[in-house]
């Protein structure tokens, strides 16, 4: 499929734990389309974390092919990921992973500190914040913000090196139901407007009732993509 901003072909994960090998992922195959909101689910143990964490970047496949925004990157360093990872993917986590003494501002500038942009910076900040409805709590500390809105720090501080896609692990997880419907909404929203591909982790049905296709896993094999 031409238009796979992800494609992953026969994707295992092999983990050694003392004598005994975990076949976390046992040869995945999957395509996400540019600008689909997609749902992984599957009960615990199904590979779902380590397939995140395939299609993040933030490890190797014992074997198999990954293709992110058409580059080969299952057989890049460490190094050479660390670089991909933070301008094409950007992570929102259930516990939103701010840094307590810094600003929403500067949380949000973060990204672009690790890949080395000057110019611009503020600005490219303040405009991910007006976009997730923060503009007047750019000067506060995550400990002065409601959980909804450091939940919204983070998803503008996964937008402001435009990434190729939006990993989101159960990023509802931590919030109160209309704290999390706000957020779902926004991430639909930016889904819409800026035509974001969004990829959730998530275990609740209510979450992935609002995506657009469900890849459900189970025993590290991808049971169904529909």
């Amino acid at each position: 499929m031409s238009d796979c901003i992800i494609s992953a072909q026969g994707l295992k994960k092999i983990y050694q734990m003392g004598e005994v090998q975990v076949n976390a992922l046992a040869g995945v195959d999957i395509c996400v389309q540019r600008g689909e909101v997609i749902a992984i689910m599957g009960p615990s143990g199904s590979g779902k974390s380590t397939l995140m964490n395939m299609l993040g970047c933030l490890d190797h496949p014992t074997e198999g092919e990954y293709y992110l925004d058409g580059e080969l990157v299952s057989n890049l360093r460490d190094d050479q990921l660390a670089v991909i990872r933070n301008r094409k993917v950007g992570f929102i986590f259930q516990n939103f992973n701010l840094l307590p003494r810094q600003t929403a501002m500067s949380n949000v500038e973060l990204p672009m500190r690790y890949a080395g942009i000057r110019q611009d910076r503020r600005s490219k900040a303040i405009e991910a914040l007006k976009l997730v409805g923060l503009e007047d709590r750019m000067e506060h500390k995550p400990a002065e913000l409601s959980g909804g809105q450091q939940q919204r720090v983070a998803i503008a501080r996964s937008l402001v090196n435009d990434p190729a896609i939006i990993m989101a692990d159960e990023p509802t997880g931590n919030l109160d139901s209309k704290s999390g419907k706000e957020i779902m909404e926004l991430l639909l929203r930016l889904n819409r407007e800026q035509g974001t591909t969004i990829i959730i982790v998530t275990h609740d049905s209510n979450v992935s009732s609002h995506t657009q296709r469900i890849i459900r896993l189970k025993d590290g094999l991808v049971e169904v993509a529909a």
